[in-house]
């Protein structure tokens, strides 16, 4: 036998052991394709794969998550809805300088506790510096002017005078018992 006609030792390896060697690499093959589905369907696999019949507390359970998430959806659909000239989410009147009255103010409380007063602009400057001196409110710069224009426009004193007076006769009156 001629040197060139020599079967070499990879030759005679790959004749013997071709099957073996698709074989292997098929497997290899069709594991990397489950890796590869499985991180694909995550979670989904799991159900279809693990599939069981739920309970009546079980679905009631999964109703009420969904409609806390339905609820936390139309909240945020309702993140800037006004009513009536009012901004639902915070109370305030609404007027194209609001968003910086909410900025500057709901950073550090809630709007009611603006809302729920009433001063003058005079009233409430001296509530801002009393929250720059005490409260750690900065600087409010170009916006202050602003802010309080708002305030004192929105949330000035309300000329109710005295209160009415109690019709004794519609009063449900009735014995506190004490011991």
């Amino acid at each position: 036998m001629s040197l060139d006609k020599r079967p070499t030792l990879w030759s005679s390896f790959m004749a013997s052991n071709w099957s073996v060697l698709i074989s292997i690499l098929s497997i290899f093959v069709l594991a990397i394709i489950i890796c590869l589905s499985y991180l694909l369907l995550g979670n989904s696999l799991d159900d279809f794969v693990g599939a069981t019949k739920l309970t009546t507390a079980e679905i009631e359970k999964y109703n009420k998550r969904a409609d806390a998430r339905l609820a936390a959806a139309a909240q945020e659909a309702n993140w800037d809805k006004v009513v009536d000239g009012i901004h639902v989410r915070t109370g305030f009147y609404a007027d194209p300088n609001m968003p910086i009255v909410v900025s500057a103010c709901t950073s550090c409380h809630s709007s009611k506790l603006v809302t729920q007063n009433r001063a003058t602009r005079s009233g409430w400057e001296a509530m801002i510096r009393w929250m720059q001196a005490t409260q750690g409110l900065p600087d409010l710069g170009a916006n202050e002017p602003v802010i309080l224009d708002y305030l004192a426009k929105y949330y000035a004193p309300k000329a109710a005078g005295r209160r009415a007076n109690l019709n004794l006769d519609e009063v449900e009156w009735y014995i506190l018992n004490v011991k």
